[in-house]
């Protein structure tokens, strides 16, 4: 089984591969665009990838680490410089895989892989809409009792407002007496 392996095999052997993928990131470091099939380019942008973010750590073991994959001298110090001064501020994607059309003698699906060389400019967060104010509908009477906040803020609405708010209960109160009555006088005569 293949469960959770990574990478593409690419129809050659380890050494071969290997040995391809140092290759082509070499070309690609010097050169900043190569044409290679669709399947080839996935993976020799892992590579760079990597190799571009040993670049920006800039120490001597990365160099050197660098110098391991890379032989040529002349790119490891061109990756170590010019590219890395160049990605400092971008926190990945340094290539890009443009889909070129198909190869006329065996119909493979060819790509360009370039390196990236427009400026990075990092995105904006956007501010999360506020809710739209909802419409008052009316309030709907519950037969739970009130919560502490609820009465607590009853009792300084009271205290402000002072005598005035007293009345107003005492109406309310006294209107809210007589509506029982009605109802219950109208419930009998619906029962009779």
């Amino acid at each position: 089984m293949r469960h959770r392996k990574s990478g593409r095999k690419l129809g050659v052997t380890t050494k071969h591969r290997k040995a391809m993928f140092r290759n082509m990131a070499t070309d690609l470091l010097r050169n900043g665009r190569i044409n290679t099939t669709d399947t080839r380019a996935k993976e020799i942008r892992r590579v760079v990838e990597k190799l571009v973010t040993l670049g920006k750590n800039g120490s001597l073991h990365a160099r050197r680490k660098a110098l391991g994959y890379i032989r040529d001298r002349a790119v490891v110090e061109k990756l170590f410089s010019e590219l890395a001064q160049r990605y400092m501020e971008r926190p990945g994607g340094y290539t890009r895989i443009v889909k070129l059309g198909y190869r006329r003698g065996d119909n493979a699906p060819i790509s360009l892989v370039e390196l990236v060389t427009e400026e990075y400019k990092a995105k904006r967060k956007r501010r999360k809409a506020k809710p739209k104010a909802e419409t008052k509908s009316a309030p709907k009477k519950s037969s739970k009792k009130k919560s502490a906040e609820e009465l607590g803020l009853v009792e300084q609405q009271e205290t402000a407002e002072g005598q005035v708010d007293e009345q107003g209960e005492a109406e309310m109160t006294e209107a809210e007496s007589q509506e029982p009555k009605e109802q219950a006088g109208s419930s009998e005569k619906t029962e009779d």
